[in-house]
C-alpha cells in the first residue's frame, strides 16, 4: 500500500468537487475533504463511481465528539481505492439534533457503522433502513462515547439470585475515587513518601 495519493488524482478530485467542498487538506499522505452534510451522499457517490478515483472500498465510518463546538460531532468516512492504491478521508460536522444523510445506499457496509455511531454517540442518520442500537443493552440510557457521559454510567446490571432474573440498579461505587500522587521521589520531591525512610538506613 502506497502512503500517498498522487498529485494528479488529488487535483482532479478537488477540481471536480470544488463547489461541494468546505475545505480540503493534505496531511500524512492522505487527502481529507470537508463537506456539509447535504453533500455527503453526492461526494461519496462521485468518489466511488469516477473512473479516475474508484474509491470502491468502504473502510470505516467514525464519530468524533467535540462538546465545545456548536456542531459537536464529526462524522468521518474512510475510503480505499484498490485501483489507485490509496485512501481518502471525508468529514462532515453536525449538531446533536441535526441528522446526516445515510450513505448505506451508496456503500451497504455503512449500515452497521451508522448504527454504531448512533448507538455510541447519538448521531442521527436520515434514510437509514434500520437505525437502532446495536452494541448497548436494551433500555440503555445515554450515549457512552460522548465526552460528557459519566465514567460510572447510570445503572449497573447484575443477576439477582432471589428473583432469578437480571436486574438493573443505580450504580453503587464499592469505594470512593482516590487521589493518587504520581510524583516519584527520584524527581526531586521535597517530602518523603511512605516507605522511603527505610532506604536511608
Amino acid at each position: 500500500m502506497q502512503d500517498f495519493i498522487s498529485a494528479d488524482l488529488r487535483d482532479a478530485i478537488v477540481e471536480a468537487l470544488e463547489d461541494r467542498l468546505e475545505e480540503h487538506f493534505f496531511r500524512f499522505g492522505e487527502l481529507t475533504l470537508v463537506v456539509s452534510p447535504e453533500h455527503v451522499v453526492k461526494v461519496l457517490t462521485y468518489l466511488r463511481d469516477d473512473p479516475k478515483a474508484q474509491f470502491v472500498n468502504f473502510i470505516d465510518l467514525a464519530g468524533v465528539d467535540y462538546p465545545e463546538r456548536v456542531k459537536r460531532f464529526e462524522v468521518v468516512y474512510h475510503l480505499l481505492s484498490p485501483r489507485q492504491n490509496c485512501r481518502i478521508r471525508v468529514k462532515t460536522a453536525t449538531a446533536e439534533d441535526d441528522p446526516v444523510p445515510s450513505v448505506s445506499d451508496v456503500f451497504p457496509a455503512a449500515d452497521w457503522y451508522e448504527r454504531e455511531a448512533y448507538d455510541l454517540y447519538g448521531i442521527l442518520f436520515t434514510g437509514h433502513p434500520d437505525l437502532r442500537r446495536i452494541l448497548t443493552d436494551y433500555g440503555f440510557e445515554g450515549y457512552p462515547l460522548r465526552k460528557d457521559f459519566p465514567l460510572t454510567g447510570f445503572v449497573e446490571v447484575q443477576y439477582d439470585e432471589e428473583r432469578k432474573q437480571v436486574v438493573y440498579e443505580p450504580v453503587e461505587l464499592r469505594q470512593e475515587f482516590r487521589n493518587f500522587d504520581f510524583l516519584s521521589p527520584w524527581e526531586g520531591t521535597e517530602y518523603v513518601l511512605p516507605g522511603d525512610e527505610k532506604a536511608k538506613h
